[in-house]
């Protein structure tokens, strides 16, 4: 870094959409962010340099989607980090670089930390730099599970009132890209992980948590760490700004005593003060001073009583937001659900086949087996994320007929499993054979109950997997589309869907 004193800094605190033009600037990740940040930041006239570890032949579709721009591309092994981060005016991260977590390319994590002690070049991650220059009303969602939920109908909720809404963050589309077009007529809702929020300088207006518990201990060493990380939205919340918490989590519910602004609560079990909450089977809200009928829990089309709390902290986000009351029970109404999150996918021979990839985390997977009469056969398994698991374990010997496992957790979840009194575990080799036996294993407990016993007459195959993905597949949407391609075969066999 001995040329990079010739290099002025970017000024980050005094930027604008135009502090790029003409200056060196370094990306480091070629994923979804990172792409989306080499686009922008291109278009916007900078000359940018983009460093990723992995060699050009597996960055072929990433390379395809810079469009020809021409960046300086420092790809593969041989490449040393500190060479792309040299003379630059400002580096810009993907989610999951951080000189900070060990699950960064060692030597990418060691080059960071460089410029970070040097504290010459400013460090910038994709969605604070988002944050920084987004002229218009934002909403910040993040929680350990429900996030992705309550993200995509916040959105549709808001969407409902008069401004135009954009959703974007952890889901999936980074939005700085649309910076350019953004103005301070519309509103913005992030989905935000525990990866983007220690790397966040600027609050959203509103910061909304669905429930922390615990998880990515091997990238946070403990849970008390990942609670640290969590918290940064509530404290990066202005003073004349929002905070919706789930009054049943009291993890969150501390979160609030960390702001000045207002705390608005929700809660399935009473109608908090200045909240929402459930009244005799209705969702119903006192933001506004008396207790005003929003809609019925019967309208809400999200299986399972936990997907309640997304759709209180959805209301009260586009109360906030000044949506009327009838748009808000309408966009609900209407709310289609998330991909990969108990997502309905076929029934085939009286067996429903629901593809919950999303599901990493144990808390997610009980709220999930919680969601379905049973009898359920549960798919589970993948790369370990270092959190408990007895809990889950208890709650399959509970509420599955059966579990079938698969990936490198496999033997962990099968010693947990059995050790709990689960009724039947078995392995797969892969998904495609998971849910081939899931499925037989799902017709035969059928046969242990009259046709039409329970409010469905149906049996489950949950795929909700309690383990990250990466043992198999890219990520947890590539292990959901895996899933319903296979369950697609099976309709193929059965004679239901021509090939």
């Amino acid at each position: 870094m001995a040329d990079g004193a010739a290099v002025t800094p970017i000024d980050l605190p005094n930027l604008t959409l135009d502090s790029f033009a003409g200056r060196p600037v370094a990306v480091l990740g070629l994923a979804r962010s990172g792409i989306a940040l080499a686009r922008f930041l291109h278009d916007r006239g900078a000359t940018v340099t983009v460093y990723d570890g992995q060699p050009a032949e597996a960055l072929t579709d990433q390379l395809a989607q810079l469009g020809g721009r021409p960046v300086r591309l420092m790809l593969g092994p041989e490449v040393e980090p500190s060479e792309a981060l040299a003379e630059q005016a400002l580096v810009c991260t993907s989610p999951s670089v951080s000189s900070r977590y060990p699950t960064t390319e060692p030597r990418l994590r060691r080059a960071l930390g460089a410029v970070e002690a040097e504290g010459r070049v400013p460090v910038v991650s994709e969605v604070d730099l988002f944050l920084r220059l987004c002229p218009a009303p934002t909403v910040g969602i993040t929680g350990t599970k429900g996030k992705t939920t309550t993200s995509s109908l916040t959105a549709a909720v808001i969407s409902a009132g008069p401004a135009r809404t954009l959703l974007g963050g952890n889901i999936g589309t980074p939005l700085v890209e649309r910076l350019p077009e953004i103005t301070t007529a519309d509103r913005v809702v992030l989905e935000l992980s525990e990866l983007q929020l220690p790397t966040i300088s600027r609050g959203t207006e509103i910061a909304v948590y669905t429930h922390v518990s615990s998880d990515h201990l091997d990238r946070h060493g403990t849970v008390e760490a990942y609670r640290l990380v969590k918290q940064r939205l509530a404290e990066l919340l202005p003073p004349d700004g929002a905070l919706v918490i789930n009054d049943e989590d009291p993890v969150s519910r501390r979160y609030g005593e960390l702001t000045v602004a207002r705390a608005v609560r929700y809660s399935r079990s009473t109608v908090p003060a200045d909240g929402v909450g459930l009244s005799d089977g209705w969702i119903v809200s006192t933001l506004n001073g008396p207790t005003t009928p929003i809609m019925p829990l019967a309208e809400v089309p999200l299986p399972g009583f936990h997907n309640a709390s997304n759709v209180l902290a959805a209301v009260a986000a586009g109360l906030l937001s000044g949506v009327e009351e009838q748009a808000i029970r309408q966009a609900v109404a209407d709310f289609g659900g998330v991909e990969h999150r108990l997502e309905e996918v076929a029934v085939i021979d009286r067996v429903r086949f629901v593809n919950d990839s999303s599901g990493t985390q144990p808390d997610a997977v009980i709220s999930a087996l919680r969601a379905f009469d049973p009898p359920v056969v549960l798919i589970a398994g993948g790369r370990s994320k270092d959190v408990p698991l007895e809990e889950l374990a208890h709650e399959v010997a509970r509420r599955a007929a059966a579990a079938v496992l698969i990936g490198e957790t496999a033997e962990q979840m099968e010693q947990l499993f059995e050790a709990a009194g689960a009724a039947r575990v078995e392995r797969a080799a892969d998904l495609p054979s998971a849910v081939t036996r899931a499925a037989d294993l799902a017709r035969e407990a059928l046969t242990d109950r009259p046709a039409g016993e329970g409010p469905t007459g149906l049996a489950t195959v949950l795929m909700s997997p309690a383990a990250a993905s990466f043992d198999m597949f890219v990520d947890y949407a590539a292990r959901g589309r895996a899933f319903k391609q296979a369950v697609l075969e099976l309709q193929r066999r059965s004679g239901q869907v021509k090939p």
